[in-house]
């Protein structure tokens, strides 16, 4: 016997540990992690882009030193009666757009770097997240997890994209550039230097005041938004039920409830923020900026401490200050929002999965055999079991139905024959072979479920899922067995119609489309979820006759929901609270006390005298 732990076991990694925490500050660290984790494989890149960033911002400079001169030239000119040095003007003219220029061309190359890194990093995260989901237990793949995988793949993206492409080059320059032409300002003149930034202490201690507590503020505010989100999307989901059983204001008070929360929650943050970052930002505001430099710097021009030319570039300077620390105050936050981003996509790429079967191992025939099968939907050891301590054997070629009350584990021992997960103890082998180590267990199991999945391609492809190689010749075959060939040909464009865009279908028509895919693929072992039981009765005869085609001479696995269906199978096993409570068939089953209350909840006699059997069986044979 083979033990094997689940493949849902929770990760140890402490950037994920700490994710599932509910202390803002831990996943803030554990975010900053995950950010860091997520660039590393473009972070020569970044770094080359914050280079090219700090050159532009040096270039910055050179205008406002080639202002300098031109201003003096004049200046010294006018002052003295003599013609203007056209030449000295022409070379400083000269070289402030040259600078200018290679400024804007560093910044430009910093940038296209940054966005060609912002690329291959979103290249990268979504072939990373689809050879993970092709390892993850199909189990894994519910309604949420779905939405967990759309969400960071539209919107965590996006919010890393602000990251990867603008922050390194506009967060540098915003520290470059102001401290450069600063610096700059002071070697023109320190009382100037002093008036250029003589209202940035005071910015500084407004934003630094409403600042406290941003980091653990954005995480609770990630936390509170998504909240907000799952109530709207389980408020819309279930609206028709919601509104059939008029539920409506309480299902409407859940998500109200979390908006409502938010709402306190955010208004209780931002309020005081509001006015302190009103008072920050009024102190760079550009008429008092040009009051302070211009105004005090008149009076040094008027006593000829420094010339108008140098007063001009630094109040120039002066304005350019605020939009810089602006452009810092933006990367910060972007820097916070893209770490709970980046936090949810490294959860995703480091979902746990299935080990890889052995390459060459096929079995040597298609009995399945379950022993001493149990499962669990968690990891934790005291989790309940949902199959507990299961064994059966399949004989190659017999149809066997599992049959049990809802909630009995019917369907997930079912799933576990397909490996949408792995037992937590115990063995399932196809033949001699553990299933675990079959390296295309597709090929050996085939399923058709009451939900038959297609996609939105067309009907062609949705056929060939599982055998892309099919020729046409093939293909018409498996949909005239599934008996939908007809109706395919029927549409407008035939095989070629787009499913839910070209045209819709019937859930009969779906169901044998979903048919005629298994047929393709020809698994010699069938896992069927009733697949007639939300039909109409025409498409239930036509699925049926279908299902038949499929059947024929394959080991069959049928998980029942209504007992008079099977009671011409060669093997039926009653499932009673994840255990095996019975195994035999229809006629060794009448005296079994599980197996007849479940036909008498259906209005049936398990005593009734054996019938023909059902046509699943009958045309099997």
């Amino acid at each position: 016997m083979s033990t094997t732990a689940p493949a849902h076991a929770v990760s140890q990694d402490p950037v994920h540990d700490s994710a599932g925490t509910d202390d803002p500050k831990a996943q803030q660290k554990a975010g900053a992690r995950a950010l860091n984790e997520l660039m590393k494989p473009v972070s020569v890149r970044l770094t080359a882009g914050r280079i090219l960033a700090v050159i532009s911002g040096i270039f910055a400079v050179f205008p406002y030193v080639a202002l300098v001169h031109i201003g003096d030239v004049l200046l010294a000119s006018y002052n003295s009666g003599a013609a203007v040095d056209d030449d000295a003007v022409r070379r400083w003219i000269r070289i402030l757009v040259l600078t200018f220029a290679l400024r804007l061309l560093s910044y430009f190359i910093a940038l296209l770097v940054t966005h060609l890194a912002d690329i291959k990093l979103g290249h990268i995260i979504q072939l990373r997240m689809v050879k993970r989901f092709a390892r993850v237990p199909l189990a894994w793949f519910t309604s949420t997890n779905s939405g967990r995988v759309r969400k960071a793949l539209q919107d965590d993206v996006g919010t890393i994209h602000q990251l990867i492409a603008h922050q390194p080059v506009d967060g540098t320059n915003a520290v470059v550039m102001p401290v450069a032409l600063m610096v700059y300002a002071f070697i023109v003149d320190w009382r100037l230097g002093l008036l250029a930034i003589a209202t940035i202490p005071l910015y500084v201690a407004a934003m630094s005041m409403s600042l406290r507590g941003m980091g653990r503020k954005t995480v609770e505010l990630d936390q509170r938004l998504s909240t907000v989100s799952a109530r709207m999307v389980e408020f819309v989901t279930g609206i028709v039920v919601v509104k059939a059983f008029g539920q409506v204001g309480r299902a409407h008070r859940r998500y109200q409830d979390a908006a409502d929360d938010f709402y306190d929650f955010y208004t209780d943050w931002v309020k005081p923020l509001i006015r302190v970052s009103a008072l920050g930002t009024s102190f760079l505001a550009v008429p008092l900026v040009l009051l302070i430099n211009l105004g005090v710097g008149s009076i040094l021009v008027h006593h000829d401490v420094v010339t108008a030319a140098d007063l001009l570039a630094t109040s120039l300077i002066a304005l350019l200050i605020p939009y810089a620390l602006e452009t810092l105050m933006n990367s910060m936050w972007a820097q916070q929002i893209a770490g709970a981003s980046a936090l949810r996509l490294v959860e995703l790429l480091d979902t746990p999965t299935l080990p890889d079967g052995e390459v060459g191992l096929e079995p040597r025939c298609h009995d399945v055999t379950f022993e001493h099968v149990s499962y669990s939907y968690t990891a934790e050891a005291d989790a309940p079991l949902a199959v507990d301590d299961v064994s059966f054997v399949l004989p190659q070629g017999s149809v066997t139905a599992l049959i049990g009350p809802s909630g009995s584990g019917k369907s997930t021992i079912a799933t576990l024959l397909a490996r949408f997960d792995d037992p937590r103890s115990g063995t399932v082998r196809i033949g001699d072979v553990p299933i675990a180590a079959l390296p295309d267990l597709y090929s050996h199991v085939g399923f058709v479920l009451q939900d038959p999945q297609l996609l939105t391609i067309s009907i062609r492809d949705n056929i060939t899922l599982g055998r892309p190689d099919a020729t046409d010749d093939d293909i018409r075959t498996a949909a005239r067995a599934a008996r939908i060939l007809d109706e395919i040909e029927a549409l407008p464009r035939g095989f070629d119609t787009v499913y839910g865009a070209d045209a819709g279908l019937s859930g009969g028509q779906a169901q044998r489309i979903a048919i005629a895919r298994a047929l393709l693929v020809d698994a010699p072992v069938l896992i069927l979820d009733e697949a007639t039981a939300l039909t109409d009765p025409e498409s239930e005869h036509q699925i049926q006759q279908a299902l038949s085609a499929l059947a024929r001479g394959k080991t069959v696995l049928v998980i029942a929901h209504r007992p008079e269906v099977i009671k011409g199978v060669d093997q039926i096993i009653v499932v009673n609270d994840g255990r095996v409570s019975a195994i035999g068939t229809h006629d060794e089953l009448r005296d079994d006390p599980d197996y007849a209350r479940l036909w008498r909840n259906t209005g049936a006699d398990a005593r009734v005298s054996h019938t023909a059997p059902a046509d699943l069986d009958g045309d099997r044979r």
